[in-house]
């Protein structure tokens, strides 16, 4: 593929590996392979690089069917830095490229400008080390400093926390009127919408779990997910929401549950939210 052929949007649907590690992120992902999963999300910072890479090589499922992406952490935003430091991790995840690489987090304190990484991250996608580039965890401010420096039209994605609990509609809203598609993390909330009563009646009405509204409801609204799961069970589940359907008036029902609860806020990372 040329860089000049615009790829394709990026998958609905995948598998997350954050705060999974060693054997246990190399389970999940052969186990993930095993029953369809073809989107993988990683980061550098996630310390899984290479099991990743190992579990993907292992599975034995072509290069060219899996989507791949990982995320530079703030300690690799200088010019000099960020391409080295996303060829060490296409060599851990045995790949010579991935398919979307984002900035993990504004850069702490502003300490390297928006334009020079936004910049190399750009070039990077020249040289043909990823095919896809975009952001992670960008208020509206910052997204609309990123489209100053590199166009809207090469943001593929922002991806922030975002579920029943924490609808982030300004920064959806904004994305969308950008052509900036969402990609939803902690879709689940850690687990804790998964005894909402609300939700709970949808998914009786569906006899489907509680994990595949949440996540159908995501996907619905347009927004790419990447639930992680160590169980096969869960992993198996997860995928199956591909296929619900919620009506209106569940969405409206689903829409209500919002009340702002952010459960990731890292001090000296997190910008002013919206």
């Amino acid at each position: 593929m040329s860089n000049h052929d615009t790829p394709s949007p990026i998958p609905a649907f995948g598998l997350g590996t954050f705060r999974l590690k060693g054997q246990v992120v190399i389970d999940s992902v052969k186990t993930g392979l095993e029953l369809g999963y073809r989107t993988i999300d990683t980061a550098q910072i996630y310390g899984n690089e290479a099991e990743v890479g190992q579990a993907i090589a292992e599975s034995g499922v072509a290069r060219g069917e899996l989507f791949i992406t990982t995320k530079i952490w703030t300690d690799n935003y200088a010019k000099d830095k960020l391409v080295p430091s996303l060829k060490e991790s296409l060599a851990k995840l045995r790949t010579d490229h991935v398919d979307l690489t984002l900035i993990h987090w504004p850069s702490p304190g502003n300490a390297v400008p928006m334009a020079e990484f936004m910049g190399a991250l750009a070039e990077a996608k020249a040289q043909g080390l990823t095919r896809r580039i975009g952001v992670s965890n960008f208020n509206i401010a910052l997204m609309k400093e990123a489209i100053a420096a590199v166009g809207a039209a090469q943001i593929a994605t922002n991806q922030v926390e975002l579920h029943p609990y924490l609808q982030n509609r300004k920064v959806a809203e904004f994305a969308k009127s950008q052509g900036i598609h969402i990609t939803s993390y902690m879709t689940l909330a850690y687990g804790k919408v998964l005894n909402d009563p609300a939700i709970e009646a949808i998914a009786k009405a569906h006899g489907a779990t509680t994990a595949q509204v949440v996540l159908a409801w995501a996907m619905q609204l347009g927004y790419a997910v990447i639930p992680s799961s160590t169980k096969r069970a869960n992993l198996e589940g997860n995928l199956k929401a591909q296929q619900l359907r919620l009506s209106d008036a569940e969405m409206a029902q689903i829409a209500a549950l919002d009340r702002g609860e952010r459960l990731t806020d890292p001090a000296g990372l997190s910008p002013a939210w919206d």
